[in-house]
């Protein structure tokens, strides 16, 4: 199964575009500021979430949309269209994101119960480098691919969380802050489940990949605080006047860390050089491709994945994209980096926010 009739309309520069006939590989070539991300940015949205940038609505709208845009697809299985799923925004609605599968209105969480979408981009490689909090989105957004649910739980813990907190601030009774502890218990150990699920997941995928050409990460996740339901709500009421004091709280999943170390060398991830921080990023993305499109069709989002590879390692690249089940899209500004690639792949030249096949 795969993406296929796809259309972005006053999608940031794209006023109107559509791609059909895609493949396995699906490759976008053109300039610096052509438009090739916008078009896997698009993509993106296909899944819950905020997309592949993390940008508002409104950044996303074209300049002559009138403030909307809408993106649509078609999940074509042997050959013939299985549904038609879909998102926008309207300039009469804004800030909310519409969703629509097979012509009904939808929740954005329901498109994870049919596509399970992951990507890498040339921002992703500060994430070794970056704050927790950017590596505990990372995680939750492949424990979003695997687990359609697990994005609730984030939203309904940090919304308890944040009522605690004001709930401190202000003094609040104790009978409202033993309930909101509760929420926040409950949720937060959901959240925490998900995590270790997935990152035990990563890992058992990780240890059957090969150690070379891409260097394979050692994942561990270290939790901000009790795992349990009962022992974070009991957690949280010791510690509320510490809390009060600090004006925010100290314990639970949103002080989770991810810790990454190269395999072999025991090597932080942070302390690696940027060659191998890059590799070990693509050895993640990979597992997680397996994992995600195990159960649904899965879509796997590579921005500029190729320029900086050697040849070695691009060739390896591509034959595990191809042994795969993910549909591929790729974006580069020449074609020579996917000369393995270019017999097989559906292809498109960008310019401008207009496309042309080729």
């Amino acid at each position: 199964m795969a993406l296929d009739r796809i259309s972005l309309a006053h999608f940031r520069n794209h006023r109107s575009t559509e791609l059909g006939g895609t493949a396995h590989f699906n490759l976008l070539v053109g300039e610096n500021g052509a438009g090739k991300t916008n078009v896997l940015e698009a993509l993106s949205l296909l899944a819950p979430g905020r997309g592949l940038r993390r940008a508002s609505l409104a950044e996303m709208a074209g300049p002559d949309g009138g403030g909307g845009f809408t993106v649509g697809a078609s999940l074509r299985e042997q050959g013939h269209e299985s549904a038609r799923i879909g998102t926008q925004l309207d300039p009469e609605r804004p800030g909310r994101r519409l969703v629509r599968i097979n012509g009904a209105d939808h929740n954005a969480s329901d498109l994870g119960e049919w596509l399970a979408i992951g990507w890498l981009t040339p921002a992703m490689d500060r994430l070794f480098m970056d704050g927790a909090g950017a590596r505990r989105r990372y995680i939750d957004r492949m424990a979003l691919a695997v687990d359609p649910l697990h994005a609730g739980h984030v939203s309904r813990y940090e919304k308890a969380l944040r009522e605690r907190n004001r709930l401190l601030e202000n003094g609040g009774d104790t009978t409202w802050l033993d309930a909101i502890e509760a929420q926040v218990a409950e949720h937060g150990a959901l959240v925490t489940a998900g995590r270790i699920a997935l990152i035990a997941a990563l890992s058992d995928e990780l240890s059957a990949l090969p150690d070379q050409p891409f260097a394979l990460p050692l994942l561990t996740y270290r939790p901000g605080g009790p795992t349990e339901r009962e022992e974070l709500r009991a957690e949280l009421k010791a510690q509320r006047r510490r809390d009060r004091a600090a004006a925010r709280s100290l314990t639970g999943p949103h002080r989770d860390e991810l810790e990454v170390v190269m395999s072999g060398t025991g090597q932080a991830a942070a302390m690696c050089s940027t060659g191998e921080q890059k590799a070990m990023l693509i050895a993640i993305t990979l597992a997680h491709a397996t994992l995600a499109s195990s159960g649904r069709p899965g879509v796997l989002l590579l921005d500029e994945v190729a320029a900086h590879l050697d040849p070695l390692r691009r060739a390896a690249l591509f034959e595990r994209l191809r042994q795969g089940r993910a549909q591929v899209w790729l974006t580069g500004t020449e074609r020579a980096p996917f000369t393995d690639i270019l017999d097989e792949a559906a292809k498109w030249r960008v310019i401008s926010g207009e496309v042309e096949r080729f």
